[in-house]
C-alpha cells in the first residue's frame, strides 16, 4: 500500500446525540428507578441515566446490600407503592434467589414503561444552568461512544453523591454538624468533615472438601482483639462493618478506598480461614467479592427544609408529607475498620414511623431540581435513618409523581410545596398509587366507590365489608383491620358495590393484603429469610372475577389468575351500571379472602 492510498483517520469518535424530555433523572439506584416509573406512569416522558450496566445501586448484584426501611420497626410499616410491586415481583419470579435476576426485575419494569428512555453505562459530566434553573445536562456513554445533550423541564439528582446538584452550584452540606447548630443531642460537639464510610461485601460457599486460602500480600492482618465489637457468626455473606472512608473524601478518594476495602476484606477472610478460631470454615471458599463499595454518605443538598434529629425521634405530621421512614438513627464511626476498638455503629431505635416533607426533596438553589436518596435535605444525624434504600425508594416515587403533577398542572415545585390545596390533591394522587404516607386517608372526590353501598356474602367480626371504603389501606394498629375478610366455608365469597343510580366507570382498582408485617427482600444471607415468605404472599388474593351487574344478574367483566401484587388496576371500555361485584376463587394459601380497598373511576 502506497502512502497516497491511506485515508485520513477520523478522530471524531464520539457522536453527539441530543434529547429533549419532560424529566431527566440522573442515577439508577432504587430512588431513581422508582422516580422514573412513577413519572412515566403519570404521563411524563422520562430519560433515566445510570453510570452502571445494571439498575439498583447499592441493591444491585454489583454491591448486594438488601433493601431495608421501616420494616425495622417490626410493626406494619413495610413500604408500599412501586417498591412493594418490585419486591413482590422478585419474590414470586425469583424462587432461586439469584441476585442477578433481581437486577432484571428492575430492568424489565423500567424498559416496559413506554415513556422511559433508559441510558445505561451513561455518566453525568456537566450541567447548564440559566437564571436559577437547570436547562440541560451532558452525559457520556463510553461503550457506544456517544455524548448526550439532554434538555428537560425538570431534573432529579438521584446520584447519591449529589453530583448534578453540586455541579449546578447548589448549596450542600458535608460531614457532621455540631450539637449547637440544631440542638441535636446525637451530634458531635465540634463540626467536622467526617462521614460514615463505604462497605465492600463478599459471598462464600461450602464445599465437600477442605478449601485452603492464601491472601494476597497486600491484605491486612487481623487478630482476635479486632473482632471484639464485630462478631463473626457466619461467613456466607459479609459484612456491613467492612467499612472505610469516613475520614477521607468518600468521592474523590474512591479509588484508594476501594483498594483499602479489598485489603480489609481479604484480611478478614484470612483471619476466618487461617486464625484457627473458626475451624468450621475449613470447607468454605469465597464465591464472589464486590468491586464497587456501597456508599452511605457524602453530599446532602440544602432544600427548603432540613430534616433533623427531632423530626425523626419526635415525628410530626408535616403538611407536605409525601413519604415516611422508620429505620433507627443508625450512625457509624468514620474510622470504620481503622478503629476496630470502637463499636461499629450506634443505633437508636424508633417508636414508630416518621413523615418526610416534600420541602426536603428539592434543591433550594434551583427552581426545577428534585432530590431523592441519601443526598436529600437532612442533617447528618437525620441521615443516619433516612439513608436506607426502602426510604429512598419512596422518596423517588414521591418526586416522580410530583414532577408529572407539576407538569400537568403547570406548577413550579414551590407552588406545589406551598399550596395547601394543591398539596392535598397531590397527596391523594400518591395515596391512590399506594405510596407510603402517614395519616392520609382516601378523600378522592373522583373515587366512585366512596358513594357505593357495600354488601358481602360473608364477613368476619374483625373484617367488615364496609372497611374497604373506610379510607385506610392497611392495618395501622388502631384496633381495626381496615380490610374485608371472608372465609370459604360456604363457597367462594363475594363483595358487592351498589349505587343508588347507574354510574359510568372504566377503571377498578384493588389493594390486597401482602403481609406488610413481614420483612420482604432479597439477600445473599440465609438468615435474612427467616420469617419471610418467598413466592406469592399467602394472604394475597390469587384468583378472582370482576363482575358487572345487570337486571339482577352478574356477568364477568375481567378475570385474574395467579395474582401476587398488592395494587391491581383493571381498565376496560366505559360501562354504565349500578352494581359491580368481585368474586374470590382462591388466595395464595390463606384461609381468608382479604381486600383492603376497592376504588372505581371514570377517566
Amino acid at each position: 500500500m502506497q502512502p497516497e492510498d491511506l485515508q485520513e483517520v477520523n478522530k471524531d469518535v464520539f457522536k453527539k446525540v441530543s434529547y429533549e424530555t419532560d424529566f431527566l433523572i440522573a442515577g439508577g439506584g432504587m430512588s431513581g428507578v422508582c422516580a422514573a416509573i412513577a413519572a412515566a406512569r403519570n404521563g411524563a416522558k422520562v430519560i433515566l441515566i445510570q453510570n452502571r450496566s445494571r439498575l439498583g445501586g447499592n441493591a444491585s448484584s454489583e454491591i448486594r446490600m438488601h433493601i431495608s426501611g421501616a420494616s425495622a420497626l417490626r410493626q406494619v410499616w413495610r413500604e408500599t407503592g412501586i417498591l412493594e410491586e418490585l419486591v413482590l415481583t422478585e419474590a414470586a419470579e425469583n424462587p432461586q434467589r439469584s441476585y442477578e435476576m433481581w437486577d432484571f426485575v428492575l430492568y424489565d419494569k423500567v424498559v416496559s414503561e413506554k415513556n422511559i428512555t433508559l441510558l445505561l453505562d451513561t455518566a453525568f459530566i456537566d450541567v447548564q444552568v440559566e437564571n436559577g434553573s437547570v436547562k440541560s445536562i451532558s452525559a457520556i456513554c463510553s461503550p457506544t461512544e456517544e455524548i448526550y445533550d439532554i434538555k428537560a423541564k425538570y431534573f432529579a439528582d438521584c446520584t447519591g453523591d449529589a453530583t448534578l446538584a453540586a455541579k449546578a452550584g447548589c448549596e450542600y452540606m458535608w460531614g457532621r454538624e455540631e450539637k449547637s447548630r440544631w440542638n441535636e443531642s446525637l451530634a458531635v460537639d465540634v463540626a467536622d468533615n467526617k462521614t460514615m464510610g463505604n462497605s465492600l461485601l463478599f459471598m462464600s460457599q461450602k464445599h465437600e472438601k477442605g478449601m485452603p486460602y492464601s491472601p494476597p500480600k497486600w491484605a491486612r492482618k487481623y487478630t482476635t482483639k479486632d473482632f471484639v465489637h464485630r462478631k463473626i457468626t457466619q461467613w456466607e455473606y459479609g459484612y456491613w462493618w467492612l467499612e472505610l472512608g469516613g475520614m477521607e473524601d468518600t468521592v474523590k478518594e474512591g479509588q484508594q478506598n476501594r483498594h483499602d476495602l479489598l485489603s480489609v476484606l481479604f484480611g478478614v477472610w484470612d483471619y476466618i480461614k487461617n486464625s484457627g478460631n473458626h475451624p468450621e470454615s475449613e470447607n468454605w471458599a469465597l464465591s464472589w467479592v464486590g468491586m464497587i463499595p456501597g456508599k452511605r454518605e457524602s453530599r446532602r443538598v440544602v432544600g427548603d427544609f432540613i430534616m433533623k434529629q427531632e423530626d425523626i425521634q419526635s415525628p410530626k405530621m408535616f403538611q407536605d408529607r409525601v413519604a415516611y421512614g422508620g429505620w433507627p438513627l443508625d450512625d457509624h464511626p468514620p474510622g470504620g475498620m481503622n478503629t476496630t476498638g470502637v463499636v461499629p455503629y450506634i443505633s437508636i431505635p424508633l417508636k414508630g414511623p416518621y413523615s418526610i416533607p416534600f420541602k426536603s426533596l428539592y434543591a433550594k438553589s434551583m427552581d426545577n431540581l428534585f432530590l431523592a436518596g441519601r443526598n436529600v435535605s437532612v442533617s447528618h444525624v437525620a441521615l443516619s435513618s433516612t439513608r436506607v434504600m426502602a426510604t429512598c425508594a419512596t422518596m423517588g416515587q414521591a418526586i416522580g409523581t410530583a414532577m408529572a403533577y407539576c407538569n400537568q398542572h403547570n406548577l413550579s415545585i414551590r407552588q406545589l410545596a406551598n399550596g395547601q390545596q394543591q398539596m392535598q390533591k397531590f397527596q391523594q394522587l400518591l395515596l391512590r398509587q399506594d405510596q407510603s404516607i402517614l395519616g392520609v386517608g382516601n378523600q378522592d372526590e373522583n373515587d366512585l366507590a366512596r358513594n357505593a353501598k357495600i354488601t358481602a356474602s360473608t364477613e368476619i367480626a374483625d373484617g367488615l365489608a364496609s372497611y374497604i371504603t373506610d379510607g385506610i389501606n392497611r392495618d395501622i394498629g388502631n384496633g381495626k383491620s381496615h380490610q374485608w375478610r371472608a372465609d370459604f366455608k360456604n363457597g367462594e365469597p363475594w363483595i358487592t358495590l351498589k349505587w343508588n343510580s347507574p354510574v359510568q366507570m372504566n377503571k377498578v382498582q384493588f389493594l390486597f393484603d401482602t403481609g406488610l408485617h413481614r420483612f420482604l427482600r432479597i439477600s445473599p444471607q440465609d438468615t435474612v429469610y427467616f420469617g419471610q415468605e418467598r413466592g406469592p404472599q399467602p394472604e394475597t388474593v390469587a384468583d378472582y372475577t370482576l363482575e358487572v351487574g345487570r337486571d339482577g344478574k352478574y356477568y364477568p367483566l375481567q378475570k385474574m389468575e395467579n395474582n401476587f401484587l398488592r395494587l391491581v388496576t383493571h381498565e376496560f371500555e366505559p360501562i354504565t351500571t349500578d352494581t359491580i361485584r368481585i368474586k374470590i376463587h382462591k388466595t395464595n394459601g390463606d384461609e381468608l379472602a382479604r381486600i383492603f380497598e376497592i376504588r372505581c373511576y371514570l377517566e
